[in-house]
């Protein structure tokens, strides 16, 4: 594995991971991104990339994106709490430039929050 490279337990692989973060998530949307967050139960942040055709027909400019987004959360990484994080560009992603497409990314890490526990509704008698 080279240095920079993402390893393999921070990054989304199954189906299933991604369904979930489509119907029971936190979102927070951007000019270029939208995230949805999830908490997850390993001990570090976990992404996953959904960039679409109806961003852009090429192929290069899908692929562009998706490296920014890959080297912006490998930054960011070991500051973001244990969520799974699911990244979806806006048709307007492919027309920025990279500085700018970086900077909305690191804001957006910045206020990326675990969500909260749900109540269980068991109590405990003492």
């Amino acid at each position: 594995m080279r240095a920079a490279a993402m390893p393999r337990e921070a990054r989304l692989r199954r189906a299933a991971d991604f369904a979930a973060l489509r119907t029971v998530s936190g979102r927070l949307g951007g000019r270029c991104f939208l995230l949805r967050f999830g908490n997850n139960e390993t001990d570090t942040a976990r992404l996953g990339l959904a960039i679409s055709k109806r961003c852009s027909k090429r192929a290069v400019d899908r692929n562009r994106i998706k490296r920014l987004v890959r080297e912006s959360f490998r930054r960011a990484r070991p500051g973001l709490p244990t969520v799974d994080v699911l990244v979806t560009a806006r048709d307007i992603a492919v027309a920025e430039s990279g500085a700018v497409l970086l900077a909305e990314l690191d804001a957006l890490w910045k206020k990326l929050r675990p969500l909260k526990p749900e109540q269980s509704s068991v109590t405990i008698a003492r």
